[in-house]
């Protein structure tokens, strides 16, 4: 079983920003995987693939992404070892991910509800890279942004390779994974 859980805030508003990369990359991934409706459970909602993955798209806002989460795992028997997150990273380039397991928040709300709730920072991250703004700004702005142009490009391309990557993961060892998309 693998629960596949993508960071993104609800609300049409919110549709197309850099914070959703999350949840644009499960919608990439949900055809492949052979996922047809999304259900509401848990607090998100979830839709059952073959091969026994759920996805899942907490429909409270990001810094209470934890919750939902810890319910839908709770709820299907999964194992923290089963959880793959897939978020946005300002530490990243735009269009570039990086697989990992582990790791800090460095800031993130989600992430940080999400150790909060399942008592662990210990377990697979797809991080979708959205790059750092060029203002001193509040980072809120720049996160819950749209990106446009050629940062749209980069956001759309970083979003699919997460998808593509997340597939690979399925079938292949973590080590293997990084290897290929690190």
């Amino acid at each position: 079983m693998k629960v596949i859980v993508g960071l993104g805030n609800p609300g049409s508003e919110y549709e197309g920003t850099r914070h959703n990369a999350g949840w644009a990359a499960l919608d990439a991934l949900a055809p492949e995987l052979g996922s047809t409706y999304w259900k509401d459970e848990c607090g998100a909602k979830v839709s059952h693939c073959k091969d026994e993955v759920f996805l899942v798209k907490p429909q409270s806002f990001m810094n209470l992404s934890g919750g939902p989460v810890k319910n839908v795992l709770e709820k299907y028997e999964a194992k923290v070892d089963d959880l793959i997150v897939i978020h946005d990273d300002m530490d990243i380039e735009p269009g570039s991910i990086r697989v990992r397991k582990g790791g800090s928040a460095a800031g993130h709300n989600g992430l940080k509800s999400l150790f909060e709730k399942l008592g662990t920072q210990d377990f697979v991250r797809v991080r979708i890279g959205i790059g750092r703004p060029s203002h001193n700004g509040p980072y809120t702005d720049y996160v819950l942004d749209e990106p446009k142009g050629k940062a749209k490009e980069d956001f759309e391309a970083g979003c699919s390779l997460a998808a593509e990557a997340t597939i690979y993961l399925l079938y292949h060892t973590l080590e293997e994974t990084q290897q290929k998309y690190n």
